[in-house]
C-alpha cells in the first residue's frame, strides 16, 4: 500500500529528501545548545570570564540562526513535497474515476468517490508533510537527546528507562482502539457528503414536495453521526495527554531530586544538570510527538486503503488488449474497423445490474437498426428502454447475447472510436458551467461558427439564444439551472447533432419541449442527418409515428415490432398505450 501511493510522489521527491535533511540539522542545531549553555554557566560564570561567556554566546547565536533557517526551509520542502503529493494523487484519482463505468461509480457511489478524491487525500497529503518533517526530526532527536543525556550522567538517563516504556504503552493502546474508528469516521463523511450532494442535486424537487423539513433531519442524523464519530476519536487521543504530562512532569521532578543531590554533592556541575534536564524534555517531548504522528498515520493507514481500493480497481469496461483499430500505420496488414456506417444490431441480449435485485432487465433481445433508419422504442416506465440504449456505447456491458455496431461487437471496439460513432442525449440532460458556446462545442472543439450555428438551428435553439443579452456567449449556471426544461434539452440536442455522429441516441430528450417544436427538430434530422441512425426512446406516440421502426418493449423483452400503422392493427400494448394518450389529448 505503502508502495503504491509512493510512487505519487514522483517529481517532488527531491523535496521529500531535502526536509528530512535539513530536519536533522536543525536537530544537530538544538542538541548542541544546552552543552554551551552549560559551559557557559560552568566556565564562564563560575570563572567570571566574560570572553568565554560571549564567545559561547555568539556560538549560540549562530546555532539558533542555523536552526531557524534549517527548519523554515525544511518546512517548506515538506510543505512543497506534501501539497505536490496530494496534487498527484488527487489527479490519479479523477483520471481513474474517468475511466470508470456506470457500474463502477454504483458500486463506489459518487458521495463516496468525492470523499475519497478530496478529504482522503488531504489527509494522505498532510501525513507526508508530517512524516518529512516530524516522523523524521522526532526520532533523530530522541536519540540524540539520549545519547547526550547518557554522555553527562548515565545514572540519572536511568529514569527514561521507566517514563519511555510508559509513553510507548500508552501510544500503542490508542493506536489500536483508533485504528477501527478513524476507518468508521470516513464513512461518516462519505455520508454526510451523500446527504449533501442529494439534497443540492434534487433542491427544486424538495422545495416543490416542502420535503426542506425532512432533508433537515436526514442531514442532521448524518451531521450528528459524524460529530459523534469525531468526538469519539478526539476523546481518546485526548485520553494519552494527561498521560504523556505525567511521564514528562514525574521524569523532570526526579531529575531534580536526584541530580539536585549529585550537584550538592559535588558529583554533578550546575550547567550539566540544567542541560540535562532541556535534554530529558527533548527526549520525552519527542516521544509525545512520535506519539501524535503514529496516531495520525494511522488515521492516513484508513484512508489509504479507501484510496488504493480505487486505484486499484480495475475498470468493468475497459478496451480488450486485441481490440480492432481504426485504422493502421501505414504499410501495416490487419484487421480494422469497417468504416461508420450506423447499423446496429442486438442477438440475442440479456443484461442485468449488478448491484440490482439479480434479475434480468433485458431478456433475449434481438433486433436489426439499419444505417440511416430512424427507429423509436416505447413502453412502460420501468420496461428497460434506458437500459437497452445504454447498452449501443457501452455504459454497461450485456451478461448475455451481443450488441453490434457496423457488424462488429462494440467489446471489440476502442471504448474511445466506439462513442465517437456515437452522439447521446441522456435521460438527465447535463449542461456544464461556462457559456453556451463552449457547451455546445464540448462534444466537438474543431466544429466552425457555421456548423455550430446550424445544429442550434436543427435543434431549434437558436431563436431564443439569440434572444439573449449575450447569445451563445450566455454564461450557464452549473447544471444549466438558468435556462427553462425545454432550452436546455434543445441546446442538448444541439450538442450531440455538432458531432455528427453515425448513430444519434436520445432517450426521452423532447419530454419538455411542445409538439410543434419536436416535430421541427424531427424534420431537422431528416434533412440534415439523413444518413444517421437515430434511435428515440419517447413517451409520446406523437413522436415516434413516422419512425421507419418502432420497437415496444415490456418487461425487458421486445413484444412489438413495426411502423405506426402495422402496430396498430396487431399490437395490443401499443394499442393500450396509443389509446390511452388519445384520451388524454379528448379530456
Amino acid at each position: 500500500m505503502v508502495k503504491k501511493l509512493s510512487a505519487y510522489i514522483g517529481e517532488y521527491k527531491k523535496w521529500v529528501v531535502l526536509a528530512p535533511i535539513l530536519m536533522v540539522l536543525e536537530v544537530i542545531c538544538e542538541i548542541i545548545m544546552p552543552r554551551l549553555m552549560a559551559s557557559i554557566v560552568d566556565v564562564g560564570i563560575a570563572n567570571s570570564d566574560m570572553g568565554h561567556i560571549i564567545k559561547m554566546g555568539l556560538a549560540m547565536l549562530l546555532l539558533a540562526a542555523g536552526g531557524m533557517f534549517c527548519g523554515v526551509w525544511g518546512a517548506k520542502a515538506a510543505t512543497i513535497a506534501g501539497q505536490g503529493f496530494g496534487a498527484n494523487l488527487r489527479n490519479a484519482m479523477f483520471q481513474k474515476i474517468q475511466d470508470f463505468s456506470f457500474a463502477d461509480i454504483d458500486r463506489f457511489s459518487s458521495a463516496s468517490l468525492i470523499t475519497r478524491t478530496t478529504n482522503d487525500v488531504n489527509v494522505m497529503q498532510m501525513t507526508l508533510t508530517m512524516a518529512v518533517r516530524m516522523v523524521v526530526r522526532a526520532p533523530t532527536m530522541l536519540i540524540a537527546a539520549l545519547f547526550m543525556a547518557i554522555s553527562i550522567n548515565a545514572q540519572l538517563a536511568m529514569v527514561l528507562l521507566v517514563t519511555i516504556p510508559i509513553l510507548l504503552l500508552a501510544v500503542g493502546f490508542i493506536m489500536k482502539v483508533c485504528n477501527k474508528l478513524f476507518e468508521t469516521l470516513q464513512q461518516k463523511i462519505d455520508n454526510l457528503n451523500n446527504a449533501v450532494q442529494e439534497n443540492l442535486v434534487a433542491v427544486r424537487v424538495v422545495k416543490a414536495f416542502v420535503r426542506a423539513g425532512y432533508e433537515k433531519t436526514k442531514f442532521k442524523k448524518a451531521n450528528d453521526d459524524l460529530t459523534e464519530a469525531g468526538i469519539t476519536v478526539a476523546m481518546r487521543i485526548v485520553a494519552i495527554m494527561p498521560v504523556m504530562t505525567l511521564c514528562l512532569n514525574g521524569a523532570t521532578l526526579a531529575v531534580l531530586y536526584l541530580g539536585g543531590s549529585q550537584v550538592m554533592s559535588g558529583d554533578m556541575l550546575y550547567g550539566d544538570l540544567s542541560s540535562f534536564i532541556n535534554y530529558i524534555a527533548q527526549i520525552l517531548m519527542s516521544v509525545m510527538m512520535v506519539g501524535m504522528s503514529l496516531l495520525q498515520v494511522s488515521r492516513s493507514v484508513a484512508c489509504a486503503r479507501r484510496l488504493v481500493e480505487v486505484l486499484d480497481t480495475d475498470p468493468d469496461i475497459q478496451d480488450k488488449p486485441d481490440a480492432l483499430p481504426a485504422a493502421l500505420p501505414q504499410g501495416e496488414k490487419g484487421d480494422v474497423l469497417p468504416p461508420a456506417q450506423g447499423r446496429v444490431e442486438f442477438r440475442d441480449v440479456s443484461f442485468k445490474y449488478r448491484s440490482g435485485t439479480g434479475d434480468n432487465v433485458l431478456e433475449g433481445l434481438t433486433f436489426t437498426v439499419k444505417p440511416g433508419q430512424f427507429t423509436a422504442i416505447v413502453g412502460g416506465t420501468g420496461v428497460g428502454k434506458s437500459s437497452l440504449v445504454n447498452l449501443i456505447p457501452r455504459f454497461y456491458d450485456v451478461t448475455g447475447g451481443a450488441v453490434l455496431v457496423d457488424g462488429v461487437d462494440v467489446r471489440d471496439y476502442p471504448i474511445e472510436e466506439l462513442r465517437a460513432r456515437i452522439g447521446m442525449v441522456l435521460q438527465n440532460n447535463v449542461l456544464f458551467s461556462g457559456t453556451i458556446r463552449e457547451n455546445l462545442l464540448w462534444g466537438r472543439p474543431d466544429a466552425t461558427e457555421e456548423e455550430m450555428l446550424q445544429a442550434a438551428r436543427d435543434a431549434q435553439a437558436y431563436d431564443f439564444v439569440m434572444a439573449l443579452p449575450d447569445g451563445f456567449d450566455t454564461r450557464l449556471d452549473q447544471g444549466g439551472t438558468n435556462v427553462s426544461g425545454g432550452q436546455k434539452q434543445r441546446l442538448c440536442i444541439a450538442r450531440a447533432m455538432l458531432r455528427k455522429p453515425a448513430i444519434l441516441i436520445l432517450d426521452d430528450s423532447t419530454s419538455a419541449v411542445d409538439s410543434a417544436t419536436e416535430a421541427a427538430i424531427r424534420e431537422s434530422f431528416a434533412r440534415n442527418l439523413k444518413d444517421t441512425t437515430v434511435i428515440i426512446i419517447a413517451q409520446r406516440i406523437s413522436s415516434v409515428r413516422y419512425a421507419d421502426k418502432i420497437l415496444v418493449l415490456d418487461d425487458g423483452a421486445i413484444v412489438g415490432e413495426g411502423t405506426h400503422d402495422e402496430l396498430m392493427e396487431s399490437n395490443k400494448i401499443y394499442q393500450e398505450i396509443y389509446h390511452s394518450q388519445q384520451e388524454g389529448v379528448g379530456e
